[in-house]
């Protein structure tokens, strides 16, 4: 009966092993035949010709705006901030591109990454002279709309989501769950701050007038970058910047936008704006082994349970302040 067992986990253990080899050499294969196209692991593909003697960047913020590593073998999509960072850096510093077009579809995410790309923008623009325009896709909301503020024209869709003007910060109290199944933590901490919101007692009074001046300071912080980047009035700001959510057509009515319109719309503008039929070229990091296993997993396991795995572990695995929409 046991060398049946074994017999049975073996096979089962060599189908898997199987599985995962082929998934890996077919994710291997259609990256090696992706990077052949793009011209030998080349960061900047063509993607709509024209004048070569300077180039318009395409470069892309997608999803949750969060600084994780992405150095996971299981990561294979998503929003990489210091890959962006980095892509973002070596384009406003070099000599042949124009202009900088940064395609927006995000709900926000950390305070601190929206703010190093809104900065970054306004670096591109008046370091180095090169104007950035966004193109919002669906969801430009939030960190996705605080790093849009500075940019010279911002462009949407009539059906893109934005606004969600403003800073959350949340945790889970599971104190009356613990109490009904008998559980108490005991906490030793050097101060009577130290574990402030934490999920096992109710907050002080004290607890949340610090948590909400760290919110309030952030959300000044946020009326005080639309106000300087769209040149509004700061009391107008605040008025439009009560957490609410903006289609296309009402953030161009309320100012928050400059025009509606499609990616090739923006590519468009620039062009003329620029003066010259520039190429445009998409700005890609290079892919390297964590990818590629990456491609595997998603094929092994999909993408919903990837997604799922990302969020809890890089997410929201701690209680910090966001601009973000949640709206899960």
């Amino acid at each position: 009966m046991k060398a049946r067992r074994w017999i049975a986990l073996g096979i089962g253990a060599f189908i898997l092993l199987f599985s995962v080899i082929t998934s890996l050499s077919l994710a291997m294969n259609t990256y090696s035949q992706a990077n052949w196209l793009a011209g030998a692991y080349d960061e900047s593909i063509v993607i709509q010709e024209g004048d070569p003697s300077g180039s318009i960047a395409l470069l892309e913020v997608n999803g949750t705006i969060i600084n994780t590593t992405g150095d996971s073998l299981f990561s294979a999509e998503g929003y990489n901030h210091s890959n962006f960072m980095d892509l973002f850096y070596q384009t406003m510093s070099s000599p042949d591109v124009e202009g900088i077009i940064i395609a927006v579809d995000s709900p926000g995410g950390g305070v601190l990454e929206s703010a190093e790309i809104h900065d970054a923008v306004i670096e591109a623009q008046e370091n180095y002279g090169k104007p950035v325009y966004i193109s919002m896709g669906s969801m430009a909301a939030s960190g996705g709309y605080y790093l849009a503020a500075p940019a010279e024209q911002i462009f949407a869709y009539p059906q893109t989501l934005t606004g969600s003007i403003g800073v959350i910060m949340s945790s889970l109290n599971i104190t009356e769950l613990l109490d009904k199944i008998g559980v108490e933590e005991t906490v030793y901490k050097s101060g009577p701050y130290k574990d402030m919101m934490s999920g096992t007692r109710p907050p002080t009074e004290e607890e949340d007038e610090i948590l909400q001046s760290i919110v309030d300071e952030y959300y000044d912080e946020f009326v005080e970058v639309i106000a300087n980047g769209r040149g509004m009035d700061e009391e107008r700001v605040r008025e439009l910047g009560d957490g609410r959510i903006y289609t296309g057509r009402q953030a161009l009515e309320a100012g928050l936008i400059d025009e509606l319109g499609t990616i090739n719309d923006v590519i468009a503008a620039m062009q003329r704006d620029l003066g010259s039929n520039y190429q445009v070229i998409a700005i890609e990091p290079k892919q390297g082994l964590t990818s590629m296993f990456g491609l595997a997993a998603e094929k092994i396991f999909g993408k919903a349970e990837q997604k799922q795995g990302l969020m809890e572990l890089t997410e929201y695995n701690q209680p910090r302040a966001m601009y973000l929409y949640d709206y899960e």
